[in-house]
């Protein structure tokens, strides 16, 4: 699926090292739970491994699959299944794409997150892309952070 400008992306700089950012996504467990009482199973951190997602207690579903790994420089997740309870149409977010690009920024490393297929004219463009921010401003940062 090709990036555009309208796909929802937003960037994060921290100290830590590309490896050590990598890693951290792949542990999805850990940054990817603890605001909406989350649950996640399945393989998240192997080359077409599948893992569901479930969050809201039934207001979000989704299963991803791993189709690209680029040791630390990439991660993409594929959308195959989405069940979205609070959007008429339910499966939003299948065949859209989560993905992590790392970059060396200097001394520190960038992380550029793009949920390809996440756009303004879905309706879960706003909810969503705020929720995203939570989790990728937030949980992901927190969960780099303390490796450190």
């Amino acid at each position: 699926m090709k990036t555009t400008q309208v796909d929802f992306t937003t960037s994060i700089l921290v100290d830590q090292t590309p490896k050590e950012v990598f890693n951290a996504i792949l542990n999805v467990r850990v940054w990817w739970q603890g605001l909406h009482n989350e649950k996640i199973e399945g393989k998240t951190s192997e080359l077409n491994g599948e893992f569901t997602y479930h969050a809201g207690e039934g207001a979000h579903y989704s299963k991803q699959k791993l189709v690209e790994l680029i040791p630390n420089k990439k991660v993409v997740w594929l959308v195959t299944e989405s069940k979205l309870n609070f959007l008429k149409e339910q499966d939003e977010w299948t065949g859209t794409e989560i993905s992590f690009e790392i970059s060396k920024a200097g001394v520190k490393t960038k992380i550029r997150f793009t949920h390809i297929g996440l756009v303004p004219k879905i309706e879960c463009y706003e909810v969503c892309s705020a929720v995203w921010n939570q989790y990728i401003q937030q949980r992901l940062l927190a969960s780099i952070k303390a490796k450190n």
